[in-house]
C-alpha cells in the first residue's frame, strides 16, 4: 500500500460531518404525570441530551431526572413555584421566552410552554395539547371561569398569552400530535396540519412489586378498582369517589393535586388516597386490581395502557385520547358522561370472566416505549436530512 496515495486521498477526502447536537425541552418538571414519562422516553432515545425546562423539583417528578442534565428558568429559584407551577401564570411567558436551547435540534415535549422556549436551532415540537387552560378553560378550571380567582386571572392575561402562544406555535419546524383529537385541536387552534405519534406506556410487568405502606389491609389480595391521575378538576376523580360511596367495591386512588385535600375528606371508606409512589408500588397496585377508572378528559390518557399491560380492562370516559388507547369490547367499555351514576353502573355490571388479558396485553405492545424510541429517532433522523436539504 502506497503511503503517501492514501495521504493525498485522505487529505481530499470531505471532512465527516459533526453529529448534530440534540436538546429536549419540557414545559417543567414538578410532578408524575404522563407527559412526565413521554420526556423520559425522549431521554432513554436519546441519552446525551440536555433537558431544559422552566422549573425542576426532584422530590415530585419521576426519580430518573436525578441523573439527567437539566438546564432550569430564574424562575427556579423561587421555592414557591417548584411547588406550584400556577402560581408562576404571568412569569411564565418571559421565563420561557428568556430560557435559550443552545442546540442544533430541539424535541420540544410540550404542553403549553416549552415550544416558546428561545431555541435557535431547528424545533421538532411532541404537542400533547395546545395550552389547555386557554383554550379549554373551564373543562381545564371544572367551573366556568368567573367562579375562581384563578379563572378570573387567566381571562386577564388570556388575550396577552394567546398571542405569545400563537407565535411561539409559528416558530417550529414541525409539529406532531400525541392522539387524533390533539391534531384536530392544533389545526383549530394554529392551523397547523400535523401528523398522529402516539406515546408510549413504560411499564414493566417484570420489575419488582411493592406493596403501599398501609394499603396493605385495604388491598388484602387484589381485587380493587384503580384510578391513577393528577387531582385536579377535569379528571372528575370525586365524581369517581362518589360512585364508590354506596357501592361494596374499593377504589384506590394514586394521584396528587390541588385537589388532594379536599377529595381525601370527601372519601368513604371504601376508598383510599395515595400519593408519590414509586414504580415498584404502581406496578403492586396495577397487578392487583380489578380494573381500572378513568373519567378524565384526556388529551391522550396513558392509563388504559398501563392497566392493558397487565392485561387489565378499563372504564372510561368516552371522548379525547382514550378514543386512540381503547378498543371497545375487547381492552375497555365507555361510559358517556363523567357522572357519578354513569360510573356507578358501569362498576356494578362489571364481569371480569368476559375480558381476555392476553388480548388485552396484545394491544398494549402496539404502544410499547422501544416502538417510540424507534420511531422518535427516525423523525428526528429524517427531520434533520429535511432540514439539510
Amino acid at each position: 500500500m502506497n503511503t503517501k496515495i492514501d495521504r493525498a486521498l485522505c487529505a481530499a477526502a470531505p471532512p465527516a460531518q459533526p453529529r448534530p447536537k440534540i436538546a429536549i425541552a419540557h414545559d417543567y418538571l414538578t410532578q408524575r404525570g404522563g407527559a412526565e414519562r413521554v420526556v423520559l422516553a425522549m431521554l432513554r432515545a436519546f441519552p446525551e441530551a440536555t433537558i431544559y425546562t422552566t422549573l425542576y423539583h426532584p422530590d415530585d417528578t419521576y426519580a430518573e431526572f436525578r441523573s439527567a442534565k437539566i438546564v432550569t428558568s430564574p424562575l427556579n429559584r423561587i421555592p414557591l413555584f417548584r411547588r406550584d407551577h400556577r402560581l408562576a401564570l404571568a412569569l411564565l411567558p418571559h421565563a420561557s421566552s428568556m430560557l435559550k436551547v443552545p442546540a442544533d435540534i430541539v424535541i420540544v415535549s410540550s404542553t403549553g410552554w416549552a415550544h416558546g422556549f428561545h431555541m435557535p436551532g431547528k424545533v421538532f415540537v411532541y404537542c400533547h395539547s395546545p395550552a389547555r387552560w386557554l383554550y379549554l378553560t373551564e373543562q381545564y378550571l371544572g367551573r366556568p371561569a368567573w367562579q375562581s380567582p384563578v379563572g378570573w386571572a387567566l381571562m386577564l392575561l388570556k388575550p396577552f398569552l394567546r398571542r405569545w402562544d400563537s407565535r411561539a406555535a409559528k416558530r417550529a419546524d414541525k409539529y406532531m400530535a400525541n392522539s387524533t383529537v390533539v391534531r384536530q385541536r392544533l389545526k383549530d387552534v394554529y392551523g397547523i396540519e400535523a401528523e398522529v405519534f402516539h406515546p408510549p406506556h413504560s411499564v414493566d410487568i417484570s420489575g419488582e412489586r411493592t406493596p403501599v405502606a398501609g394499603m396493605e389491609d385495604f388491598v388484602q389480595q387484589g381485587g380493587h378498582f384503580l384510578i391513577v391521575s393528577r387531582l385536579l378538576p377535569y379528571k372528575n376523580v370525586g365524581e369517581a369517589i362518589e360512585a364508590f360511596r354506596y357501592l361494596g367495591e374499593r377504589l384506590l386512588v394514586i394521584g396528587a393535586g390541588p385537589l388532594a385535600a379536599e377529595l381525601r375528606e370527601s372519601c368513604p371508606a371504601n376508598v383510599k388516597i395515595v400519593e408519590h409512589l414509586s414504580d415498584a408500588q404502581m406496578r403492586w397496585a396495577y397487578s392487583l386490581c380489578r380494573a381500572v377508572i378513568a373519567p378524565s378528559h384526556e388529551d391522550f390518557g396513558i392509563t388504559p395502557l398501563e392497566a392493558a399491560a397487565w392485561g387489565k380492562p378499563t372504564i372510561a370516559l368516552r371522548g379525547g385520547g382514550y378514543l386512540d388507547t381503547i378498543v371497545e369490547g375487547i381492552t375497555g367499555r365507555f361510559i358517556e358522561r363523567p357522572s357519578a351514576q354513569l360510573i356507578r353502573e358501569a362498576v356494578e355490571s362489571f364481569d371480569p370472566a368476559r375480558w381476555d388479558p392476553e388480548a388485552i396485553r396484545a394491544h398494549a405492545n402496539k404502544f410499547s416505549e422501544e416502538r417510540f424510541r424507534e420511531r422518535l429517532r427516525r423523525e428526528i433522523l429524517d427531520f434533520g436530512n429535511e432540514l439539510e436539504g
